[in-house]
């Protein structure tokens, strides 16, 4: 039997939930599922440029399973970008959480967790 998924938590809801190529419509295309746990850990990796261990401490997971994520988040955007299929962003076992900020300069902040590392040289070291 398998283990259960962890809930993750997630800080934003994504402001769009599709990203297909021009000129071919929707019902035509093969689709990819981006996972919310997947945006998020690709949203703090790679837009926010979080280290991993950081990222994972706001999702709530350990680092060699944000590293996981971030991996198979990498290879649906790649996969979508190169094969010219829609990216569709939805499910997984998430919560969305608000989170706190660095009064430094904003930078999300775990949970009752500490602060991890981050640019401004701010929370935990």
């Amino acid at each position: 039997m398998v283990r259960p998924r962890k809930l993750r938590f997630v800080g934003m809801e994504p402001e769009f939930r599709m990203f297909k190529p021009v000129g071919i419509p929707v019902v035509e295309m093969d689709r990819i599922v981006l996972t919310l746990d997947e945006f998020e850990a690709i949203r703090l990796v790679d837009f926010e440029g979080m280290d991993h261990e950081g990222a994972a401490a706001l999702i709530e997971i350990s680092r060699p399973t944000l590293s996981r994520l971030v991996e198979q988040a990498r290879r649906k955007v790649a996969d979508a970008i190169v094969s010219g299929k829609a990216l569709v962003i939805e499910g997984g076992n998430v919560e969305m959480v608000s989170r706190g900020r660095c009064g430094n300069c904003g930078w999300e902040i775990p949970r009752g967790r500490g602060g991890g590392r981050h640019r401004c040289g701010g929370g935990r070291r």
